[in-house]
């Protein structure tokens, strides 16, 4: 089978690094490529430079570039999905510097527009996957209006596609949508993180995204052992002590998604808290609240 080794490693557990920043702002390539190191060393067998939780947004094309290639260098043999983006031409240019710096995989970002068809939808993501065609491909989808046919057309035209980060919170919907895609045709992959997997997993997922990973990699890494030997009621064990953290991760909107999980890492003296706006940093009230998580946990 074709990137049969992707498809494997995708179901399971898909970290999103962190970009840490200088005290002036700037990229920390160096504390990069140790974080990534320490996700990889954990057991972590793919890391997600320029994701969400990466400040994707909030990062010129020059800081991408950089975050590739120190996340490609320090991943040994784990594997590089890169994520890529904003319009086509800067989506396909992304994807082929991932190829070109040691990426196997690239995540593409749902589509930032204010008017996206259905068939604009597929055509975007096919000549993105045309472009790279030695890579394996994996699909953002927040929309929930791009449907199962819409990935089955989409699967027919871009053979490279392999799997979906399905990330519309609606279990009942991913059901149907994966189903009617050709369930055996994708990797399904829980997109909204350990909150959202127990349920993802009990209707078809088999991996799932996540943040948390790079503060407490072992946590994951269980949670989705229990899920994927079906052991819920285990797994549940596992959701009731990270409920807390990605609670604050989510709140107001998931306004403070990455600042949590970077506070974290400053806590246990492993980068700095910055984040770029639109983000914002925690209060001193929400670090306390952060640290009483964290020692619940025995850290730091």
């Amino acid at each position: 089978m074709a990137f049969e080794k992707q498809r494997r490693r995708l179901a399971g557990v898909v970290a999103i690094p962190v970009t840490p920043f200088t005290a002036d702002g700037d990229v920390e390539a160096d504390t990069y490529s140790q974080l990534v190191d320490r996700l990889v060393t954990s057991g972590v067998e793919v890391v997600t430079p320029n994701g969400n939780t990466g400040e994707f947004y909030a990062l010129d094309e020059r800081e991408t570039q950089q975050c590739l290639e120190a996340a490609a260098k320090a991943a040994r043999e784990a594997s590089v999905l890169a994520g890529v983006g904003h319009d086509l031409r800067t989506a396909v240019k992304a994807a082929k510097h991932a190829r070109d710096n040691g990426a196997d995989m690239v995540m593409i970002h749902q589509p930032v527009h204010p008017y996206v068809s259905r068939a604009g939808w597929v055509e975007y993501h096919r000549a993105i996957a045309a472009a790279v065609p030695e890579l394996g491909v994996v699909l953002y989808v927040r929309n929930p209006d791009i449907s199962g046919e819409d990935l089955a057309r989409l699967g027919e035209a871009a053979p490279n596609v392999i799997g979906v980060k399905y990330a519309v919170p609606d279990p009942a919907r991913f059901a149907s949508v994966a189903r009617d895609a050709g369930h055996e045709r994708f990797v399904w992959i829980a997109g909204l993180a350990e909150l959202s997997a127990p349920g993802y997993f009990a209707v078809g997922a088999t991996g799932f995204t996540s943040g948390l990973v790079n503060v407490a990699p072992q946590l994951s890494l269980e949670l989705f052992r229990r899920l994927r030997d079906r052991a819920f009621a285990d797994a549940m064990e596992i959701w009731d002590q990270v409920r807390p953290f990605e609670q604050m991760r989510a709140a107001e909107g998931n306004a403070n998604n990455v600042s949590v999980v970077k506070d974290a890492l400053s806590q246990l003296g492993l980068c700095r808290p910055n984040v770029r706006p639109p983000s914002r940093l925690l209060t001193a009230d929400e670090r306390d609240e952060l640290f009483t998580v964290l020692t619940s946990w025995g850290l730091p």
